[in-house]
Order: structure tokens, then C-alpha cells, then sequence
């Protein structure tokens, strides 16, 4: 991923869900002026939901498979997203092969759901084609810090999974 919209892994459970955050600053570039102040374009609050399903079938395949968006069946924006929010990205697997996820999602701010999406569709890929497996690994450990936000382990130097706290 180029364009990092994820700052933490906060909770992942491997072919199931997932959670993760990103802090926003008016010192990124991305904001657009609407008028009423600056605002995450939509495109981005679902670039980030979609971010955090990528974690999630990287995490669930041991960092083999790599999710590439098809489609997005339904995805709705409940109200702007501005500068200071903290964005927290939550995507469910609703079905998952070697070749393709399904997934649904929300993005909320403070427990609001500020976008919701169903129907994300993805062919999921050979990880090696796209990024250094080395580099991803080291990112998923920076991602899922040292012992935060209810997981239970770092991830192992091998690869391995992300578990929910009890």
C-alpha cells in the first residue's frame, strides 16, 4: 500500500474480523473544502475501511494472499469526517475462498458510524506480486504494535495471526 490510510491494528481475528484506526491531522493533504471547513473525501473513508480488510486477509493467510478490490456493492456516508477525528475501521469477512473475499464494513468516529459498506468484493492475489513480504511483515507489526489496543501477542517473527484478548 502506497498511500497508508491505517494507523493501528487494534483487534484482529483471522477470517473473521477485523479492527484498526486512523488518526486524523489538518496537516494532511487530503481535505477538501466544503464550505462548512475541511472534510475527508468519501473515497477515502472507504480507501481506509478497504485498507483494513486487505490487513485482514493478509493477516488471515500468514501474508500469502493480498486483497484487490473488484467491487463495492452498497457503500452509504452518513455525515463528513473532519480534521482531528479519529477514524475507526471495522470490517467483517461474509465469505472468503483461496481466490476471493466478501466483506462488509463500517467506519466510525466517537461510536458513530460515519460510513457504512457492503458487498466488498476481492480477488485475493499472490502478496509477493504487489510488496516485499519482508517490508509487509515489519508494517504488521508496526500496525499491530506491541501488546496494544486487546491483542493478545505481538505477531511472531515467522508470520502467524493476530488474536482477540479474551
Amino acid at each position: 500500500m502506497r498511500f497508508h490510510l491505517i494507523d493501528r491494528i487494534e483487534t484482529c481475528a483471522p477470517r473473521e474480523h477485523i479492527t484498526a484506526r486512523k488518526v486524523t491531522s489538518a496537516e494532511e493533504t487530503y481535505w477538501q473544502d466544503t464550505g462548512e471547513g475541511p472534510a475527508l473525501p468519501f473515497g477515502l473513508a472507504l480507501e481506509a475501511l478497504c485498507q483494513s480488510a486487505t490487513w485482514l486477509i493478509m493477516l488471515s493467510t500468514d501474508h500469502r494472499l493480498r486483497a484487490a478490490l473488484l467491487a463495492v456493492g452498497e457503500a452509504t456516508a452518513h455525515r463528513p469526517v473532519r480534521p482531528g477525528e479519529v477514524l475507526r475501521m471495522h470490517a467483517t469477512v461474509e465469505s472468503m475462498t483461496e481466490e476471493a473475499a466478501l466483506l462488509d464494513g463500517t467506519v466510525s468516529v466517537d461510536g458513530e458510524n460515519v460510513l457504512e459498506a457492503s458487498g466488498i468484493l476481492c480477488a485475493l492475489i499472490d502478496a509477493e506480486r504487489l510488496d516485499d513480504p519482508a517490508a509487509t511483515r515489519r508494517m504488521a507489526h508496526q500496525l499491530a504494535g506491541r501488546g496494544a489496543g486487546g491483542l493478545t501477542s505481538p505477531l511472531p517473527e515467522g508470520g502467524g495471526f493476530l488474536r482477540l484478548a479474551p
